[in-house]
């Protein structure tokens, strides 16, 4: 076992483990680490703690030291300097004609190098500008293409819900979403409405999808047959939250809306043979 802190460079980003050093160091707190690329500003995501060799990549890099009031000072103007590469940036890729659309830049702390971060449809060649952008700023230049829900996490931003964006705020990982999630959970399937800010299926369509899985097991599928207090119809959709059906029956066409606990014929087998076994 080693001892180890975990550290993110960039909001809900992945966690890296690096070497403390005899600082007491607590979470939220910000310290400069070494990188292969040199030192580097990272935020703690978990205090010191004893990790197995096989949940770490050797060899560990280590904690140089928890910020000061300088550090913070510097880090503050260094930030600032970012907002002004980023623009600088722009108007060479402009000049370039490139198709990529800029996200953000990133200094190390000891701005040995500077790490511009970019979307694009295809695969850019940006040779030109990278040899441009060095002659500006002699050093390091490196410019990482990154999709475009990473692009919205690096971003943020605000969802359909009024909340920050999940995945700027404590979504680490992103996992595949489908169109069934939303179907599962009987939602509108209109793409406006199950999109996110980065144009992909929102990702809290996995959140609850267990859950409506598992409360519509005693429903009948939409589209299946079924018997009412008022006559036999078709089930053309349901309301988990008030517990109804809502059935159009044969013979009016009306359409009604019958409890849950008021129609015959939903059990397991109607929805395993599509509603086909009503009582004759």
């Amino acid at each position: 076992m080693i001892e180890v802190i975990g550290v993110q460079f960039h909001q809900a980003g992945n966690i890296y483990y690096f070497k403390p050093n005899d600082e007491e160091i607590k979470k939220g707190e910000h310290i400069i680490v070494e990188t292969d690329k040199g030192k580097c500003v990272a935020e703690v995501v978990e205090t010191k703690k004893k990790k197995s060799i096989e949940e770490i990549v050797l060899p560990l890099k280590k904690v140089v030291r928890k910020m000061n009031k300088d550090d913070l000072d510097y880090y503050e103007k260094l930030q600032k300097e970012e907002e002004e590469a980023l623009e600088i940036c722009e108007k060479k890729v402009k000049e370039h004609g490139l198709p990529m659309k800029l996200i953000g830049a990133r200094y190390a702390f000891d701005k040995k190098f500077i790490m511009f971060y970019f979307s694009a449809e295809g695969r850019v060649d940006f040779r030109d500008l990278v040899r441009d952008l060095a002659k500006v700023f002699k050093t390091r230049i490196e410019l990482r293409q990154i999709g475009v829900r990473d692009a919205s996490k690096m971003m943020g931003g605000i969802g359909i819900c009024g909340r920050r964006l999940c995945c700027s705020q404590w979504l680490r990982n992103f996992e595949s979403v489908s169109v069934n999630m939303a179907k599962a959970q009987y939602l509108s399937l209109n793409p406006s409405k199950m999109s996110g800010l980065c144009g992909r299926l929102r990702c809290c369509l996995r959140y609850e999808k267990k859950q409506y899985e598992e409360m519509s097991e005693k429903y009948p599928n939409i589209g299946s047959r079924v018997k009412t207090p008022k006559g036999k119809g078709e089930v053309k959709n349901i309301n988990i939250f008030t517990e109804s059906v809502f059935v159009v029956l044969d013979e009016s066409e009306a359409e009604i809306i019958v409890d849950i606990t008021d129609i015959d014929n939903i059990g397991k087998n109607n929805k395993k043979n599509g509603g086909n076994d009503e009582k004759k």
